[in-house]
């Protein structure tokens, strides 16, 4: 899909009404493509009482919805895939949370089975992105 600012949000906010608990997704792309905003997006869908803001330096960020916990996880930071592993990933499956991970490869095997798996990509135009779901 190519996606203009307004529709990554519209995206956004339809996949998050659409989702239900247990879920896990990832996204992945260069910088700048529009990861945190699409989380940002998801997250309204999804009814969460708090603005998603980027987890970078934190890595975790958790957001409370009316019916389920929803964890925002950021792995760009990550040196190696083993660092991955004191993230809660684990926790956040047993509690039957939304989990929304950007940069999931830098996470291996630490991250856990993605439900759905989101490429985000710069367009020929600046002002769209292109969005493919990859299967994992």
């Amino acid at each position: 899909m190519r996606l203009r600012a307004d529709e990554l949000s519209r995206f956004g906010e339809e996949l998050g009404r659409g989702l239900s608990a247990p879920a896990v997704i990832g996204l992945s792309g260069e910088l700048g493509t529009g990861k945190t905003t699409l989380v940002q997006a998801i997250c309204r869908g999804l009814g969460a009482r708090a603005f998603a803001t980027s987890p970078t330096y934190a890595l975790v960020h958790h957001y409370e919805t009316a019916d389920r916990p929803v964890y925002h996880v950021d792995c760009y930071r990550l040196r190696s895939p083993d660092e991955a592993r004191d993230l809660g990933f684990d926790d956040m499956v047993r509690e039957r949370a939304i989990v929304l991970i950007e940069w999931p490869e830098r996470a291996g095997a630490w991250a856990p089975p993605l439900d759905r798996h989101l490429r985000l990509s710069y367009d020929i135009d600046p002002a769209v992105r292109v969005v493919e779901d990859v299967m994992p």
